[in-house]
């Protein structure tokens, strides 16, 4: 299932200027310096030994099992580059906005007299700053994927659906089936 807050990180990745490391015995010593050098800490976070860690950053161990590799890439993943991760949301939150291209099923709540039947589109659009800052800032505050996809409906209802209130006055968007999603910086 595709979800707002993934999509957002995977936008946000595509600003990173350096590789991740890709060897398990490199991702360790990536998080081991990330905790001021302590293999303790490293092992309460993926919940194996001291050890283990150790014999990691030694390259003394070099296949993780599979539950550990992808535990270890998504921590790696998620404190890699902060600084860049950072701008680029500043950057999308302040002057360049965020595109975005989503397809599902939209259902609206609109005055009498209009269609309120719910269908499934594909739309390809820029978002203005401000809707890139408020997804970013709800993501940031931990708002659960609900919020986040009302959110993003709300934006879309805004700059397609009432086209910046030139249109649709009334109208309010809901994002129901997510088929597909893609943030773009």
């Amino acid at each position: 299932m595709v979800t707002v807050a993934e999509e957002l990180d995977k936008a946000v990745q595509g600003a990173f200027t350096r590789p991740l490391p890709k060897s398990a015995g490199a991702q360790m010593r990536y998080l081991v310096r990330q905790h001021q050098h302590s293999t303790a800490r490293v092992a309460d976070l993926l919940g194996i030994s001291q050890r283990t860690v150790e014999r990691y950053v030694n390259n003394q161990i070099k296949k993780p099992r599979p539950q550990l590799a992808s535990r270890l890439g998504a921590e790696v993943l998620a404190r890699w580059q902060p600084q860049i991760r950072a701008r680029a949301k500043q950057a999308a939150a302040t002057s360049g906005g965020i595109m975005i291209d989503v397809q599902g099923r939209f259902g609206y709540t609109a005055p009498a007299g209009s269609t309120d039947q719910s269908r499934v589109r594909h739309l390809t659009l820029p978002l203005p700053p401000h809707h890139a800052a408020r997804l970013f800032q709800a993501q940031q505050d931990g708002a659960d994927e609900d919020d986040l996809r009302q959110i993003a409906a709300e934006a879309l209802g805004e700059v397609y659906f009432r086209d910046g209130g030139r249109r649709a006055h009334g109208l309010e968007v809901h994002l129901k089936d997510l088929v597909d999603l893609r943030f773009e910086l």
